[in-house]
C-alpha cells in the first residue's frame, strides 16, 4: 500500500526517520558552530557566529552526503567528498590571517575555523560525544588562555604618531628612548613641515603585557614631545 510518504518522494517511515536523525547532527553542529563562534565574536575577531556556524552545519551536511548519499553507485568511496572539507577550510582560514610588521594575526581564528570544520565532521559521522566534548574544549582553550596572564599576553603591532621639537639627533633619541622601553620600531617616518619641529610616525611592536597607557604617558611628558598620538 502506497503511504503520503512514497506520495512525496520522501520514502518509508523508516527512511523519514533516518534522514531526521541526519537532520538532528546537521542542527547539533550548528548549535556548536554557534557555540564556538560566540566566545570568537566577543573577542573583536574577523571571523564570529555566523562564519563558525555554517562552517559546522557545512561541514556536518558535507559528511553526511559523503557517507549516505552514494548508496546507488557500486564500490563508491565514502570519504572522498568529505575529504575535501579540509581543503576547502583552508581557503576560509587564509582570509583572516593577516601580517603586518613581522607580526601574526588571526591565526588562533583560523585554526579555529578548521577545528569547528572538524567537529562538523564528527556529527556528521553520528559521532555525538566526540563531535560534542570537541567542541566544548575548544571553547574552554581559548576562554582559559584569554583568562590566564601568561598566555594572554602576546605581542601587538601599532602605530606611535608625535610631533617633536626640532634639533640634532631628535628622531634617533626618540628611537633610542623607545628601545629601551622594550619596543621594536619596524619603520620611521619622518616629515618636516616647520622650521621648529619634526612630525614622526614610528610602526612599532609592542612586547607581550607592555602598558601602552603608561608609556604615553611617559613619551607626552618628554619634554622634547609637542603632541603624541596612537
Amino acid at each position: 500500500m502506497e503511504t503520503v510518504f512514497d506520495t512525496i518522494g520522501l520514502g518509508s517511515m523508516e527512511d523519514l526517520l533516518v534522514q531526521a536523525e541526519l537532520l538532528l547532527r546537521i542542527g547539533i553542529s550548528c548549535v556548536l558552530g554557534l557555540l564556538i563562534g560566540h566566545e570568537r565574536k566577543n573577542r573583536n575577531k574577523s571571523a564570529g557566529i555566523r562564519t563558525h556556524a555554517i562552517v559546522a552545519m557545512g561541514a556536518a551536511l558535507i559528511m553526511i552526503v559523503s557517507k549516505y548519499g552514494f548508496f546507488d553507485v557500486e564500490s563508491y568511496d565514502a570519504a572522498r567528498v568529505a575529504a575535501q572539507v579540509v581543503s576547502g577550510v583552508g581557503f576560509l582560514g587564509a582570509g583572516v590571517i593577516f601580517v603586518r610588521n613581522n607580526l601574526v594575526s588571526g591565526l588562533t581564528t583560523a585554526a579555529g575555523i578548521w577545528a569547528t570544520a572538524g567537529v562538523g565532521l564528527a556529527m556528521g559521522c553520528g559521532l555525538y560525544v566526540i563531535g560534542i566534548v570537541s567542541a566544548l574544549m575548544i571553547v574552554l582553550i581559548q576562554e582559559l588562555m584569554h583568562r590566564i596572564d601568561y598566555f594572554a599576553q602576546v605581542a601587538s603591532c601599532g602605530t606611535i604618531r608625535m610631533t617633536i621639537v626640532k634639533k640634532a639627533g631628535a628622531v634617533k633619541s626618540m628611537e633610542e628612548y623607545l628601545e629601551s622601553c622594550r619596543v621594536d620600531i619596524a619603520s620611521v617616518k619622518v616629515h618636516k613641515n616647520k622650521k621648529d619641529e619634526i612630525k614622526v610616525e614610528f610602526e612599532v611592536i609592542y612586547p607581550p603585557g607592555l602598558d601602552k597607557a603608561g608609556l604615553f604617558s611617559k613619551l607626552a611628558e618628554n619634554d622634547a614631545v609637542m603632541t603624541i598620538s596612537d
